[in-house]
């Protein structure tokens, strides 16, 4: 099921921390109210300055949270993550909840 149709299940009324995935193939991690809205803006250019250039961008992963200080906090700690963890967080073998426990 793709990522979009797992987002419809969810309240919409909280944040959440996304990742995309590139053109080129790299990840970009953020938050929004809206993913649908937000993928669109990424897509139309519109988006933050790191996808412009690598358009289209895939929703690869997503975690709702309860407001915008959790999810920055999250994509804070995603952003550090190496790029093989940001994969395995994708694939399910690391979950979000571990990376709360880092300092």
């Amino acid at each position: 099921m793709s990522c979009l149709l797992q987002y419809m299940k969810y309240s919409h009324e909280n944040w959440f921390t996304y990742i995309v995935e590139c053109s080129d193939g790299s990840y970009y991690t953020g938050i929004s109210k809206n993913l649908p809205k937000r993928l669109l803006s990424h897509n139309n250019g519109l988006g933050a300055k790191y996808t412009r250039g690598k358009l289209p961008v895939a929703l690869m992963w997503f975690k709702e949270l309860k407001n915008k200080s959790e999810a920055s906090k999250l994509e804070y700690r995603i952003k550090k993550l190496s790029k093989n963890n940001k994969i395995e967080l994708v694939k399910g073998k690391i979950k979000a909840e571990s990376l709360f426990s880092k300092s």
